[in-house]
């Protein structure tokens, strides 16, 4: 089997016309998490590295376990509100989609002593939690078009027939993408015995891509941990993510109006389509603790582990053509690929530092420093792996490590949130997160101009507390730019129009997350 980059999931992507995934992108996607929890949470931030007391805390820093004084039961429905704007070619586009998620559902069981009990015990309070918080969302409609004349995305299946000339010939399994080329009308073969496209893209062509994309990843966490002495929290976390993805992407190209290059093969129009599906489980470990210098200043570090995944690809990549006086469809089956790929995954190593400032009765100010080594992300590709080249599972899969190295660094996240109490029963939350850039300057040099994974949350919530039962509202704003190129070749196998130039497609994502949580004190 053969597989070739592909970049996936909703982040800040350059997606290759291909048939796999399995690339620095997808290990970076799997990697970006953020905590959608419960909406107090979300209200001040996710800024949850040493406020403790809520569910969502332990996906965090699991000490927050240790403030619980009595068990409760939290549930959290939830609503994704997305607008993406596509700019390509000076055009632009838009896209706007609402899903419905559970961000979280959990059970808190809290032994706390009283009385004398109270006075003659080190440990206070001992917790168990079990129950499950949202950390990625992968739900977005996104499209982009426009006309261009500097080159076409059939030089992708022109590169990949005349790199394996044999297989885009006869179906054999190293060009996939160039047998499907070949037989949809969309090559022919030039004077100097080349692969060659037929479009005639020097006088304008069309361009259009539009993806849906749905699932997301739900963390499952069993948590213990306790309170000494009023002065120190201790917890431990493991989670078990689940990761879900299903995307479907359409490529098309056509001839654009006044288009006046010759055109001897009678090229009209293509469509690429795919249809991918990622899922997989995972296991880690998160310990973390807080410390209370006084009743108005506490200290909170976590420490997560790698995330070890593994991991299943289904893909099924189509193609329709009407070109040479022929319409054309194919499947996975006409070009004899695969469409399954398992696959393993670790994710990078996580590190949170916190502070909190209490407020007497009036709430509390709250700020997260969090580091994530993008850097230590790593593959590994199961027995009989073959990239086409000859190379071995190991070999690719070191390469492909290589490449993740080169490409990212450490990044440095910061969250800071505040709630206040304004009556007996009712409060106020507001909350800001920085998400830093995981790019390094190599990583940089290889993509388009100003590309970056910076993000920006703003939130806020309300939230009411009664004596057995309390509920939250919770809205997360987030905003982030992406970049991504239609296709990709490896021009040194391109003989149609060279040099040729792609077009970069500028996506600016909103997205507003909406939660409300019902919990009660058992």
């Amino acid at each position: 089997m053969r597989i070739k980059g592909l970049a996936i999931l909703p982040a800040i992507v350059i997606y290759s016309l291909s048939t796999y995934a399995q690339d620095v992108t997808e290990a970076y996607n799997l990697s970006n998490l953020t905590v959608q929890g419960t909406a107090r949470s979300m209200g001040f931030g996710n800024t949850l590295g040493s406020v403790g007391g809520d569910f969502s805390a332990l996906s965090v820093n699991p000490a927050g376990i240790g403030i619980y004084r009595s068990s409760e039961l939290t549930f959290t429905p939830a609503l994704r509100i997305n607008s993406a704007t596509g700019d390509y070619s000076g055009t632009t586009s838009s896209d706007n989609n609402t899903r419905f998620n559970i961000n979280n559902f959990g059970i808190v069981l809290t032994n706390a002593h009283k009385g004398k009990r109270y006075d003659h015990r080190s440990w206070k309070t001992v917790s168990f939690a079990f129950g499950m918080n949202r950390v990625a969302d992968f739900n977005h409609d996104y499209s982009y078009s426009g006309v261009n004349n500097t080159s076409s995305a059939t030089q992708v299946f022109e590169s990949d027939a005349n790199k394996y000339p044999g297989d885009a010939a006869s179906a054999g399994p190293s060009s996939a993408l160039g047998y499907m080329g070949n037989q949809s009308g969309l090559l022919v073969i030039n004077s100097s015995g080349q692969y060659a496209s037929v479009v005639p893209f020097t006088g304008g062509v069309n361009q259009l891509k539009s993806v849906h994309e749905t699932g997301g990843i739900n963390e499952y966490v069993i948590s213990l941990g306790g309170n000494y002495k009023e002065k120190l929290m201790l917890g431990i976390t493991i989670g078990i993510p689940s990761i879900y993805y299903n995307s479907n992407s359409i490529y098309t190209e056509s001839l654009a109006a006044g288009n006046n290059a010759p055109n001897p093969d009678n090229f009209n129009s293509f469509t690429y389509g795919q249809a991918l599906n990622i899922t997989g489980t995972g296991i880690n470990a998160k310990l973390g603790a807080i410390y209370k210098f006084s009743d108005y200043f506490r200290l909170g570090v976590a420490f997560h582990s790698p995330t070890y995944y593994s991991i299943t690809d289904i893909f099924d990549p189509s193609l329709s053509s009407n070109s040479q006086g022929n319409s054309t469809y194919l499947t996975t089956n006409d070009a004899l690929m695969e469409n399954r790929f398992d696959y393993h995954l670790s994710t990078p190593w996580k590190g949170v530092v916190s502070a909190t400032v209490m407020l007497n009765k009036f709430g509390f100010i709250t700020a997260d420093y969090e580091y994530v080594n993008y850097k230590s992300m790593k593959y590994r590709f199961p027995d009989g792996y073959d990239y086409g080249a000859g190379l071995s599972y190991q070999q690719e899969a070191n390469d492909m490590n290589q490449v993740i190295r080169n490409t990212y660094k450490g990044a440095s996240n910061f969250r800071l949130g505040a709630e206040g109490r304004f009556a007996k029963y009712f409060m106020a939350r507001a909350g800001f997160g920085y998400y830093g850039d995981a790019y390094s300057e190599t990583g940089k040099s290889a993509t388009p101009a100003s590309y970056t994974t910076e993000r920006i949350d703003l939130s806020c919530g309300l939230g009411f507390r009664f004596k057995h039962f309390f509920t939250d509202l919770g809205l997360v704003h987030s905003m982030y730019k992406g970049y991504e190129q239609p296709y990709v070749a490896d021009y040194s196998n391109v003989v149609s129009g060279l040099p040729a130039t792609v077009p970069t497609a500028k996506i600016n994502y909103s997205i507003n997350n909406v939660a409300l949580t019902v919990g009660v004190k058992i």
